[in-house]
């Protein structure tokens, strides 16, 4: 069993040339021995967001702190605290800070990507 506080798990920035000021802690991954889904906790700074991407797999989000957009093919959504979002595989899609202070969200993924 693993029991933490998220901000014990290492924070690293998302390191990618589409990326701006987005920064992830696996706080649930392969080294804990996840074998079925591995949860990750997103910060992004105002302005930031992550690349505009698909892959072949779902995920799963819930929106800890912050304003934020989540664009998709149908156009920008927004999203706050509370708020889930469903991203089927394949879809096209990217997280914006829409607000002034931190968007921070959890993204559940399956352990083995297709």
């Amino acid at each position: 069993m693993k029991s933490i506080h998220y901000q014990q798990v290492v924070e690293k920035p998302v390191n990618d040339p589409e990326a701006r000021d987005v920064f992830i802690r696996v706080v649930i991954g392969p080294e804990d021995g996840a074998g079925n889904f591995h949860m990750r906790y997103f910060r992004v700074l105002p302005g930031g967001h992550t690349p505009h991407h698909a892959h072949p797999w779902e995920h799963e989000n819930y929106v800890v702190a912050g304003k934020g957009e989540v664009v998709t093919p149908d156009g920008p959504r927004a999203v706050g605290p509370g708020d889930v979002v469903f991203i089927e595989a394949g879809m096209k899609h990217q997280y914006r800070n829409a607000g002034d202070t931190d968007f921070e969200f959890l993204c559940l993924i399956p352990a083995v990507n297709p």
